[in-house]
């Protein structure tokens, strides 16, 4: 059996110690991080915005976690209205298992996830050359304004739905545990 076999699941209260290593060995070389991003995932979990369901891992045959994936919810705010989107923030493979398909197998999962849960789209910060195979797109496309001018490159939403965005414009409102 190939030792790079693993699983998608639901994270469990039992798992997070381990989550937290993925995510501190996943962000170790990553320059561009303002923060740890284990503390703004352990941030996240005590937040109205978290969602249980969102937050996955991917688990190896032998019983280890290799990634996590999470998403949680972003409001996106204009004159007339706030819509509930999700942010999927962030995504975090061990670096030995990085290219073999376990960050893939997470967003797909989080996707049919949020979309059994009737979540309208998904916004990220994050690298269009691989979000894009998704189907991500610039979140302008949308008319979905997100806070980092200087990444707009970077700034990418994705419907759950075909049309399901269509409706939905503004500016995002993320959690202030982003900023801290």
């Amino acid at each position: 059996m190939n030792n790079k076999t693993f699983f998608i699941r639901q994270e469990t209260l039992a798992d997070i110690f381990n989550t937290q290593q993925v995510i501190q060995e996943a962000f170790a070389n990553v320059k561009e991080s303002s923060q740890n991003e284990h503390q703004l995932v352990n941030k996240l979990r005590n937040l109205p915005q978290f969602i249980p369901e969102l937050s996955l891992v991917a688990e190896s045959v032998n019983g280890h976690i290799v990634g996590h994936v999470l998403l949680s919810q972003v409001e996106i705010v204009s004159k007339e209205r706030t819509d509930t989107l999700l942010a999927l923030a962030p995504l975090s493979v061990l670096p030995s298992w990085q290219n073999q398909g376990v960050g893939s197998a997470l967003v797909l999962a989080a996707h049919r996830e949020a979309t059994r849960l009737n979540y309208k789209g998904v916004v990220v910060l994050g690298h269009p050359g691989y979000y894009s195979r998704f189907g991500y797109k610039p979140a302008s496309d949308f008319g979905i304004m997100m806070p980092f001018p200087d990444h707009l490159n970077c700034c990418l939403a994705l419907p759950l739905r075909p049309n399901s965005l269509d409706d939905i414009t503004g500016n995002v409102v993320y959690p202030k545990v982003f900023f801290e």
